[in-house]
């Protein structure tokens, strides 16, 4: 009788654990689609370090919350704001700071809630919303203009692209007119445990000034819970590999904590 018993816990246990596995390889691969349906605040914290000719430090803590809204029975409106809070030493000048807020992107991923052999995409507006509390934060310009998400999943892998193109369209004479694409190509390969490897690359390219931007971002992740909670962890290295002149950084890192709340 007694081994029946441990044959029956062991099974028991063996079935809750292969259920948490399946839940936690399901919310990594959720997290690894930024138009998933799975509402998340994610807490993006960037540091970099060597900024420019004075050796500058700058902050960036990235709020991210994403909230998908289905509005028919086969599409989804994916909702994503990044709302940048940044303090930095030494950027522009010796002895200088600034901090505050920089200038929201907000945008909105019309997406087909069924993928087709893995494959996900979704289209639509993107904004920019001058939140900037510095001068030297912000670009006092509104913009509006397209953006695009495409990505494959399969077997643990996801991989794919996101893109957005942003003109100013309103705001302040002063301040020069913004001309923006920014393109971000990424691949991802998370375990059923949950944990991830993964790795993105970020351009922004300033038609206006032909100043290229770009950041390499590979990261190691985790889910975890604190309580009830669930939660996603990253940390990883950042390579500055281009910038305009003055403004490139030696290295950094970035660590983020993302808040998930499955339906």
């Amino acid at each position: 009788m007694k081994k029946i018993t441990t044959i029956l816990i062991i099974f028991i246990s063996g079935v809750f654990n292969l259920r948490a596995q399946d839940d936690a390889a399901e919310l990594a691969k959720k997290l690894s689609n930024p138009i998933a349906s799975l509402i998340s605040v994610p807490f993006q914290n960037n540091t970099d370090y060597g900024i420019g000719p004075h050796n500058g430090t700058r902050n960036t803590m990235n709020i991210q919350p994403v909230v998908p809204i289905s509005i028919s029975e086969n599409w989804n409106l994916i909702g994503r704001v990044i709302l940048p809070v940044i303090t930095q030493y030494n950027v522009y000048g010796e002895g200088s700071k600034q901090n505050g807020l920089s200038d929201a992107v907000v945008s909105g991923f019309f997406s087909p809630k069924a993928s087709k052999n893995g494959l996900t995409w979704g289209a639509g507006p993107v904004l920019l919303i001058p939140t900037g509390t510095e001068e030297l934060l912000t670009t006092k310009k509104f913009g509006v203009g397209p953006t695009a998400v495409v990505l494959k999943q399969m077997n643990g892998w996801t991989m794919g692209a996101l893109a957005n193109q942003i003109w100013s369209v309103a705001g302040s004479s002063d301040r020069a007119d913004v001309s923006q694409m920014f393109l971000q190509p990424f691949v991802t390969y998370n375990w059923k445990s949950g944990a991830g490897l993964g790795a993105n690359m970020e351009l922004t390219q300033n038609w206006q000034s032909s100043d290229t931007t770009i950041w390499l971002n590979p990261t190691v992740s985790g889910l975890t819970s604190l309580g009830t909670q669930k939660v996603s962890l990253a940390i990883g290295p950042r390579f500055n590999l281009a910038a305009p002149d003055g403004a490139k950084a030696d290295w950094g890192w970035r660590a983020v904590v993302i808040f998930l709340f499955p339906k």
